[in-house]
């Protein structure tokens, strides 16, 4: 779509050769680019995107080899800048050739500059890039449009010792005068801009791996390498799952998985040379939790599904971008249970289809796709509706059609489009000559409007409604009218029947009392009538892991909206067995974490009494410590029991215990995050120094995070002040906002910390790159205990919007809104719906 924030039609690029020289001290960098571009009719001017960088000359050669000089005009407000000529240029192929010059900035984005202590103590500095969505005009001029394709050939100069990885293989060095070594790539395949890569410093890189001719390699700060075995079996599994899926071999020839000391987002996939924060790269198989290694496969295999639904086939513009990360998230999980299949991944699923439809049922969600103009409206997509609403919504749609008509649609259409761009259109063509189901007309329902429905199940008919916690208070995202694909199932057992249920009534397809939403995982909620509910209840052996998990989450969900007893959802967590599935026992931790923050102090020994009840078998069935041969995720439950029995139900002998294991030392395995909250929740004396001292000596990224959690966890006011104080002095940059949103969701000390925060927001903020600026808002949901302060935190955010994300400050704060309201009208019930459950 054409716009105020699109380039003009009429030049169109097919080739960039690009020479950088970063100066890592000086924090600077020089370059020249020449880019192939081919003009549909003569112009005297060419607009391109560069921002934040000086372009001190510029010309174009022309097919005969004549060279005219260009007049600069850059225009930092929309980001470009225009290249005049005298006499202007005609019509076909010219090369342009640009001189530019910029600083290694300290934003996290386009090519900027972080920082690492070695292991001697020793500080270094490196340059790396973060160019999505839109900050590749941040590094060298350029057509930033994602339909912009062209081939890169990047050659970059540095000091001898220091390396460079790029998308391609390198294709030549040779050694410069004054020290320098100059390092050329290879062309890469077309690709748009986004995904260029270039990544300076003293780093280390494993021995490749060969996946079938495709060597792999993990690249990190000195002394790291042996934290990468892991992601690199997982990256060697999953470049042969992916060509086997997709029925396409792996489009670039290397891969680099790199990990970068600073780094804003999770990953970024760039082609060839995908960069990682540290945390979900580098980990020790042997000391790390479940969780942890499970964090490392799925990002892993999420990077790497990007290679080709992204790189090789990509949006055509910023709209689409809910195509990359929602089937990038989706197949994250396909691939990783195929790696590892004694997870049960799929049970994790849940837990982001549980925080997708929770955005999604508030009235400041949006449309899975929806207009894009700005750079901003762009970098706003990269939230919770876009990769995970709209991977449950595509994996409901897997279900619809069947897994291998799935699969042939998505071949079709990387098959269709492969090296160029794609809308959303496409996608849906290529999943109907597939299956010969009408999916655009389904899929526009789910993608075109936000929102998603209840299906209420009632007197053997289906019938739905939009879902939401409350009525809106003035404009709603929430549409209507969905066409709901519905698989039910018999509860005594029986294969599951579809139907695609609209606006009428209709009869439940399976035989009654039926599990609707069979299998779990689709985008919707789903109510039963009292008498089906007992039903299911009663025989929670009947249902499988996922949809036991699933009649959890939506009781608690339909709870919170006023349509269900909180005496339901707490009648569903006791009657779960001792069960090693982490998926339901987070989620009744989660119950009780919020009960917790609202529940009267004169009901405070039912919840305590409550949360013993029902964590207490867990801990008695599994102990302490791991048994040979138990169930691999068993870990994972008993980690959630000692927490809900040592912070929630405040047990001296858990408390104990896990004071005593952390005083014993370094906490590894499944237990240590727990261990840590636990110790955390007692804030007995000398504990922060300690966990600040272990912070600071951690061995690897996990245990980095683990002790930097305890710090934002202490359960004391003045710790709290304390930490958000030394917050920018004690953590990197990407860590400090998601300190701060922690330290606000504490218990004791989170109103203080947000005061404080308000108090010096402009500073705060102006320390904090703006894509990251947002994350300093994601304790407010748990401002829930006090009705006057959540008023004050929602007319303080409605009065300093941020520059970027603001939709998801505004869903915060909604958040925030819908539990106050939740806790004014069940307190009075709280007491007696906790005492019933021991």
């Amino acid at each position: 779509m054409a716009g105020a924030d699109r380039l003009p039609v009429g030049v169109v690029p097919s080739a960039y050769r690009l020479r950088i020289e970063p100066d890592l001290d000086a924090a600077r960098f020089d370059g020249v680019a020449e880019i192939d571009v081919a003009l549909d009719a003569p112009s005297a001017t060419i607009e391109l995107h560069a921002l934040e960088l000086s372009l001190p000359r510029a010309a174009a050669r022309l097919e005969g080899g004549e060279r005219r000089q260009a007049v600069v005009t850059l225009d930092p407000a929309t980001e470009r800048a225009a290249l005049t000529f005298e006499p202007g240029l005609p019509a076909g192929r010219a090369v342009l050739e640009i001189a530019f010059a910029g600083t290694l900035n300290d934003q996290l984005a386009g090519f900027y500059r972080s920082t690492f202590t070695d292991l001697d103590g020793a500080a270094h500095t490196i340059a790396t890039t973060q160019l999505c969505e839109t900050d590749a005009r941040r590094m060298f001029p350029c057509f930033d449009e994602p339909a912009f394709k062209a081939t890169f050939e990047v050659t970059v100069v540095v000091p001898a010792p220091v390396r460079a990885f790029s998308n391609a293989p390198v294709r030549a060095t040779r050694t410069l005068e004054g020290g320098r070594r100059e390092i050329a790539f290879r062309r890469t395949m077309p690709m748009s801009t986004y995904l260029v890569a270039l990544v300076v410093g003293p780093f280390e890189q494993t021995a490749p791996v060969d996946v079938d001719g495709v060597p792999l390699t993990v690249v990190c700060t000195p002394g790291r390498t042996d934290l990468g075995g892991f992601a690199l079996e997982v990256g060697a599994f999953a470049l042969r799952f992916y060509a086997e899926y997709f029925g396409i071999p792996y489009p670039g020839e290397k891969v680099d998985l790199v990990a970068v000391p600073d780094f804003a987002y999770g990953a970024m996939e760039n082609l060839g040379c995908i960069t990682f924060r540290e945390s979900v790269l580098l980990v020790d198989e042997q000391t790390a939790s479940a969780a942890e290694l499970q964090q490392v496969a799925m990002v892993v295999a999420h990077e790497l599904a990007h290679m080709w639904f992204g790189d090789l086939v990509t949006m055509a513009w910023w709209e689409g971008i809910w195509l990359n990360e929602a089937f990038a998230t989706q197949m994250q999980y396909l691939c990783a249970d195929a790696f590892r299949p004694q997870w049960r991944l799929w049970g994790e699923f849940a837990r982001d289809r549980e925080f997708g439809l929770e955005i999604d049922a508030l009235h400041t969600t949006r449309s899975i796709e929806f207009p894009v103009s700005s750079p901003a409206d762009a970098t706003g997509m990269l939230d919770a509706i876009t990769y995970l609403k709209g991977a449950t919504v595509l994996r409901m749609l897997e279900e619809f059609l069947g897994a291998d008509v799935y699969r042939a649609g998505v071949r079709r259409y990387l098959e269709d489009h492969e090296y160029a761009n794609a809308v959303t259109a496409d996608l849906w063509r290529a999943f109907e000559a597939a299956s010969g189901e009408p999916v655009a007309e389904v899929m526009g329902t789910w993608i075109l409007q936000g929102g998603h429905p209840v299906v209420t199940a009632a007197n053997g008919s289906l019938s739905q409604a939009p879902f939401a916690y409350r009525p809106p208070d003035g404009p709603s995202a929430i549409g209507r009218g969905w066409r709901v694909p519905v698989r039910s199932r018999p509860l005594a057992g029986g294969p599951a029947a579809a139907q695609l249920l609209g606006d009428e009534p209709e009869p439940v397809a399976a035989a009654t009392p039926a599990v609707v939403n069979a299998g779990g995982l689709a985008a919707y909620r789903t109510a039963y009538d009292a008498e089906t509910f007992g039903a299911l209840v009663a025989r929670l052996d009947a249902l499988t892991e996922l949809e036991r998990g699933t009649l959890l989450g939506d009781t608690w969900a339909l709870a919170r909206a006023g349509a269900r007893p909180v005496a339901d959802v707490l009648a569903v967590a006791r009657a779960l067995d001792p069960v090693a599935e982490p998926r339901a026992w987070a989620t009744v931790l989660g119950v009780l974490d919020l009960l917790d923050r609202i529940v009267d102090e004169r009901d405070r020994p039912q919840l305590q009494t409550a949360a013993s009840a029902l964590f207490a078998p867990l801990l008695t069935a599994f102990g302490w410590d791991a048994e040979p041969g138990e169930d691999v995720r068993t870990g994972t439950v008993r980690a959630t029991a000692v927490e809900g029995l040592g912070v929630l139900a405040r047990d001296a002998s858990v408390r104990a215990e896990a004071a005593a294991r952390f005083e014993a030392g370094a906490l590894t395995g499944d237990l240590a995050p727990a261990i840590v909250t636990v110790v955390a929740a007692t804030a007995a004396p000398g504990v922060a120094e300690v966990l600040l001292a272990r912070y600071r000596a951690a061995p690897d990224p996990q245990a980095e995070d683990r002790y930097r959690t305890g710090l934002a966890d202490l359960a004391d006011r003045a710790h709290g002040l304390e930490t958000l104080a030394h917050c920018f002095e004690w953590f990197r940059t990407h860590d400090a906002s998601s300190v701060i949103g922690r330290l606000v969701a504490n218990r004791v000390a989170g109103p203080s910390v947000w005061e404080a925060v308000a108090a010096s927001w402009d500073d705060t903020i102006g320390r904090i790159p703006p894509a990251l600026q947002f994350r300093v808002t994601m304790g407010v949901p748990s401002l829930v205990g006090d009705a006057a302060l959540a008023e004050r935190v929602a007319a303080f955010h409605r009065s300093h919007p941020i520059a970027i994300a603001q939709r998801t400050v505004d869903q915060q704060v909604e958040r925030m809104r819908n539990g106050v309201a939740f806790a004014e009208r069940v307190r009075p019930e709280l007491g007696a719906a906790l005492a019933a459950v021991a």
